[in-house]
């Protein structure tokens, strides 16, 4: 994300002008607009004129306008980011108070103004428009007949592209359909990594399957990468990953980003960490319950008394259309923050974030037990 005007006051409140670069920035740009905020961009209009004959006709008017936020909507698959809201600038084409939706797109610039900055706002604006704050990981996930090339970098998973082929059985005589299958399967696969794997990103390319599949792939790969001369492979050899996975759906991504050899190379990776954090999380809740516990209140309950180590919330939760109960969440960040407890700020596109979504959204690694809590009416 392109910062490219910064105008914060000294009260909380203020605007800045940003351009996304890719989908990443627009689910930043989705966790930073909230409802109330004034967003200002270039959109396209209907707009009805008047004809000579007295009648009317409808023409596309390029226009900027300045709406103020009342519903948002990510659409992941298309990258655009819609804000729904009331025209708030003076405009020939569109009257004050009139509704429009602006669609945030990447490449073009957007300005959004708030009343109040929060500490949480500033840290996403902070991450988003550094670009080490990130490293991306790529990963195909495989079984037989089934791939899934997915990408992910600091703050969403997306699945760049699902393979399917049919393989017939591996028996008797139809042996030589089944190499001849199982060979254009991992063709397509080839394909989709040469065609949106970025190695110049990307920090490791992971290959997971069950079984000897993604062996199987990975002799292939390379020795079509030195036939053909592949050198988007043959130079990025040692970036390659093999590790085990259940299967090949996109779920199986968190026990592969727990694999040891995979946490090696990525060990640095905001992905990574989340997942080492709620494997910490689970490992607690299992062997010293008194220790971990989810839910707000819980939390809260435990953070009043400096309890708090490791705090776990999803970004879904800072998206509260209450203003009141969105406030809630950042007073909790910020209190476990000024008490020296880590903060994990899991993102609802990865699958951690997901499985956290699963146990309310909010859990905490205690640093010392409080068996009281537990029985808690809450």
């Amino acid at each position: 994300m392109k910062l490219l005007r910064k105008n914060l006051t000294k009260d909380g409140g203020g605007s800045v002008k940003l351009v996304p670069d890719d989908a990443e920035d627009l689910w930043h740009a989705y966790n930073l607009v909230a409802e109330g905020d004034m967003v200002s961009a270039t959109t396209v209009r209907k707009v009805q004129k008047e004809t000579s004959s007295g009648g009317s006709e409808s023409e596309r008017v390029r226009l900027n306008l300045c709406v103020e936020v009342e519903a948002i909507e990510f659409d992941s698959t298309a990258s655009i980011l819609r804000l729904r809201g009331k025209n708030v600038t003076e405009n020939e084409h569109v009257r004050l108070g009139a509704y429009h939706t602006l669609e945030l797109e990447q490449q073009r610039p957007f300005t959004l103004r708030k009343g109040q900055w929060d500490s949480l706002a500033l840290d996403r604006l902070k991450q988003c428009t550094d670009p080490c704050a990130s490293a991306d990981v790529a990963a195909v996930l495989m079984q037989e007949g089934l791939a899934n090339v997915c990408l992910f970098g600091g703050s969403m998973t997306v699945v760049r592209a699902r393979i399917e082929s049919a393989i017939p059985r591996k028996r008797g005589a139809a042996i030589a359909g089944y190499d001849k299958a199982l060979n254009r399967f991992f063709e397509n696969i080839l394909q989709s990594i040469l065609r949106h794997v970025d190695f110049s990103i990307v920090k490791c390319l992971i290959l997971a399957s069950p079984g000897f599949t993604k062996d199987q792939f990975h002799s292939y790969m390379l020795l079509e990468a030195s036939r053909r001369d592949l050198r988007q492979i043959i130079d990025n050899k040692s970036k390659i990953i093999l590790t085990h996975a259940s299967s090949g759906y996109k779920h199986a991504l968190k026990e592969v980003l727990a694999s040891p050899s995979v946490q090696g190379q990525i060990k640095d990776t905001k992905a990574a960490k989340e997942v080492m954090a709620l494997e910490e999380f689970f490992s607690m809740l299992s062997s010293d319950s008194a220790r971990a516990f989810y839910g707000l209140k819980h939390v809260e309950a435990a953070q009043e008394r400096l309890a708090v180590d490791v705090l776990l919330v999803t970004d879904s939760l800072f998206r509260n259309a209450n203003v009141a109960t969105r406030k809630r969440y950042v007073a909790l960040v910020e209190s476990v923050k000024e008490s020296g407890g880590q903060v994990h700020i899991f993102s609802s596109m990865h699958v951690s974030g997901e499985q956290l979504a699963q146990m309310t959204g909010v859990a905490a690694i205690l640093r010392f037990p409080l068996p009281d809590i537990e029985d808690m009416e809450l």
